[in-house]
């Protein structure tokens, strides 16, 4: 897709699109970047090319040699979802990041150039905050949540909400026990019985293990045990002193339990006692149950911006469970056989990015 005589000039600045050659260069561009996130490192490229086969453009801003600025890109193709570019999708955040506002505005402009190009509906970038107030935005839909943790596990105990922490003291007490395990098999399995009964298409395992395999010890898979059976499990990413708890679910077992409320706990305890200082919760949508659930542990929410550029569309894509034309979907696909949505679920997620 690129050589290097670029894919656009400005001056002495070159925008490239990576390759696998440079990936260890724009990882150590990330790690030194203070707003850079888990979700700008180069891995991202090889899980979205192998797990679902979306064309990707990591645009990077090169001057005298070294790497001054970074936007990775995919692009989704999709007759029931439509056409987008996006950075980066099935992650919360995206956008670029660079030495200085030029830089940044640069990588900008040939997204914007490489929007047009590719004729897709829009360009969409996921920002933390808001950069162009010409673009269309949704700041009213999505919220992070993260909050620093103290290196003592009472402490962190203590700090959550008075009737959280008693769920937690239920789990604790009904004989929960966590294992952090090397195959992601056993946190896909309970995460596919719980977005199925949600009425989401779920990921492939495929998608799950090329995470593990890409990311390493960065990704970790985490079960939640009664006895001998497994009721719950979560995919944590770990980026500099972050701990990103990221794909989680139980199942119908597990809320008599409390093994929700556990299994994060549990994230948050081995996460302190190894060192990490901020949990990240993650998005959740304005007013849904997993927002009233995080909320319930104390963290405030955080507005997400994410910023369109219009191409092909004339308005803001609204591909989300809270749309009402999807809701005969979603109460069709609760009821499917679990072995029916993890077959079909693969097919219909590659393209909710």
């Amino acid at each position: 897709m690129t050589n290097h005589t670029g894919l656009f000039n400005f001056d002495d600045v070159r925008i490239l699109n990576l390759t696998d050659s440079d990936h260890a260069r724009w990882d150590a561009y990330v790690m030194q970047q203070p707003a850079a996130t888990f979700f700008h490192r180069a891995g991202w490229q090889t899980v979205l090319t192998q797990s679902f086969n979306h064309p990707t453009y990591f645009l990077y801003a090169e001057l005298n040699g070294a790497i001054c600025g970074i936007l990775p890109l995919a692009h989704i193709r999709s007759h029931l979802f439509g056409n987008s570019l996006i950075s980066t999708p099935f992650c919360v955040y995206g956008g670029a990041i660079a030495d200085n506002e030029s830089i940044a505005t640069q990588l900008e402009q040939s997204a914007c150039q490489l929007a047009e190009r590719l004729k897709v509906d829009y360009l969409e970038l996921r920002h933390s905050q808001r950069r162009h107030p010409d673009w269309l935005c949704k700041d009213q839909l999505y919220v992070t949540f993260r909050k620093r943790i103290e290196s003592d596990p009472e402490q962190n105990l203590l700090a959550i909400p008075r009737k959280q922490r008693a769920m937690v003291r239920k789990g604790i007490a009904a004989g929960l026990v966590s294992h952090v395990n090397s195959d992601v098999k056993q946190v896909y399995r309970v995460y596919a019985e719980s977005v199925r009964n949600l009425g989401t298409p779920v990921f492939s395992l495929r998608y799950f293990q090329t995470l593990k395999t890409v990311f390493g010890d960065a990704c970790e898979a985490l079960t939640i045990h009664h006895g001998s059976q497994i009721i719950a499990g979560v995919l944590n990413f770990y980026f500099r002193d972050q701990v990103l708890p990221y794909y989680g679910g139980g199942t119908t077992q597990a809320r008599a339990m409390k093994a929700n409320d556990f299994m994060y706990w549990e994230v948050m305890r081995r996460a302190c006692e190894s060192g990490y200082r901020v949990f990240d919760y993650g998005r959740s949508k304005r007013n849904t149950g997993s927002y009233d659930f995080k909320c319930n542990w104390g963290f405030e929410p955080e507005p997400l911006s994410y910023e369109y550029y219009l191409v092909q569309s004339r308005q803001l894509p609204d591909i989300n469970p809270l749309n009402p034309k999807y809701r005969l979907f979603i109460r069709v696909w609760k009821q499917l056989p679990l072995p029916v949505s993890q077959f079909l679920g693969p097919f219909l997620s590659r393209s909710l990015g």
